[in-house]
Parts: C-alpha cells; sequence; structure tokens
C-alpha cells in the first residue's frame, strides 16, 4: 500500500470519530450555557449534535482532512465556535468556569462511551461481522481524540477552554490584561506545534486512554 493509499485508510478511521469530538465539545459549552440562562446557542440553531452547522469548511474540513491524509503527528482542527454571551448567565464567574469546562468534560463522556462501545464490541460482535474491524478501530482511535482534544483546549492559552477557566477567577481589570494575549496566540500554538514542544501533551492523552480502554475491559470481564 502506497503512502496515498495509507493516508486514504487513516482518513476513514479518523475523520468520524474527529467530527464527533469536535461536534460534542461545542455541543457541550452550548447545552451547560443554556443551563446558566444563556440562550444564544439555542436560539441560533446551534444547540444540536447535527454536525452541519458546527462545520467550519477549514477547521472541520481542509485541516484535518490534509493532516490524516499526510500523517501528521498532531491531528490539528476545529469545529465553529458556539455563540456564547456571558452577560446572560444567571452568575457570571461560575457560569463562565462551568461553561469553559463544559467541552472538556464532554470531551471524556464521549471517550468514555467509545471504550465501552470498543470493549462491547469484543465482548458481544463476532469478528466475521462485516464492519468489526473500521467499528472497533474508529472507537478505538475516538478514545484518544476525545482525550486529546479536551485535554489541548485545557491549555491557559486565550481563547481556548483554559484562558476561560482562568478568567473566571480574575478580576475583571486582570482579566482583560490576560485576554491580551490573545493576540499572540495563534504564533504561540504554532511554535508549541512546529518546535515539538506540545508533544508533552500526548503522555497525559496516552495514559488516560489506555486506563479508560482498561477499565472498560475489566468492566466486560475482559482481561
Amino acid at each position: 500500500m502506497d503512502h496515498f493509499q495509507e493516508g486514504l485508510t487513516r482518513l476513514g478511521y479518523q475523520f468520524v470519530p474527529f467530527l464527533l469530538a469536535v461536534v460534542g465539545h461545542e455541543f457541550g459549552h452550548g447545552f451547560v450555557a443554556n443551563l446558566w440562562g444563556d440562550t444564544t446557542a439555542k436560539d441560533s440553531g446551534r444547540l444540536t449534535l447535527n454536525p452541519i452547522p458546527h462545520l467550519d469548511p477549514i477547521g472541520t474540513v481542509l485541516f484535518p482532512i490534509i493532516n490524516m491524509v499526510s500523517g501528521f503527528n498532531i491531528l490539528f482542527g476545529w469545529a465553529r465556535p458556539v455563540p456564547i454571551d456571558p452577560r446572560r448567565f444567571r452568575k457570571f464567574r461560575p457560569g463562565l468556569f462551568w461553561v469553559s469546562l463544559a467541552g472538556p468534560i464532554a470531551n471524556v463522556i464521549l471517550a468514555i462511551l467509545c471504550a465501552l462501545g470498543f470493549v462491547a464490541m469484543l465482548r458481544f460482535v463476532p469478528e466475521k461481522f462485516i464492519f468489526f474491524k473500521e467499528f472497533t478501530t474508529m472507537l478505538q482511535i475516538g478514545v484518544f481524540i476525545n482525550y486529546g482534544l479536551g485535554i489541548f483546549n485545557l491549555l491557559p492559552i486565550p481563547p481556548l477552554d483554559g484562558s476561560k477557566v482562568i478568567e473566571s477567577m480574575l478580576s475583571y481589570p486582570a482579566m482583560q490584561k490576560y485576554e491580551q494575549l490573545s493576540k499572540y496566540s495563534v504564533f504561540i500554538l504554532l511554535a508549541l506545534m512546529f518546535t515539538g514542544a506540545i508533544s508533552f501533551l500526548s503522555g497525559p492523552i496516552m495514559f488516560l486512554g489506555n486506563m479508560t480502554l482498561t477499565l472498560s475491559a475489566l468492566l466486560f470481564g475482559i482481561t
């Protein structure tokens, strides 16, 4: 199999788990914002798991496809951010804190569901099932993609979710100064990726992914 064919195979296995991860992430933000009184996402038709309203032509389609086909070791992409208006939260600081965490938490939930689905397939579905390899591979990949997306977004770099969690604890003047970092965010993230410094995230991603798969296997009686 040549490099291009390997890339297409990788795309076939990775794109669906990636799409579910970014859509679930944005849905999590909108869902929790709605609980805190901000109906902006709901009013704009974004409080949905339908991937179409969340698609970004570059971040959800172009970059990830190039990434997957080329085999670049960091899967980079995003969905359209769900519109959030923190001024509408019943309480600003706790609302901002929990809405910011909601995306990564949604990814953790999806990672656990993928792990349970993967182990359930191994436990109950015969290998001769026509799509056995495809489903099990995508579910296993989904575990690591979701942990990767969730952990990456917890980096304290504006406008990532981690920065919003920190802002929820700052005074208003300090929050304004912190947000000024957003002018340099693209350069910081590119530097982290292309110097390989971002690889420090691979440790916790692999640890959490493998631990979740192991615990799921134990739950289903697979040793």
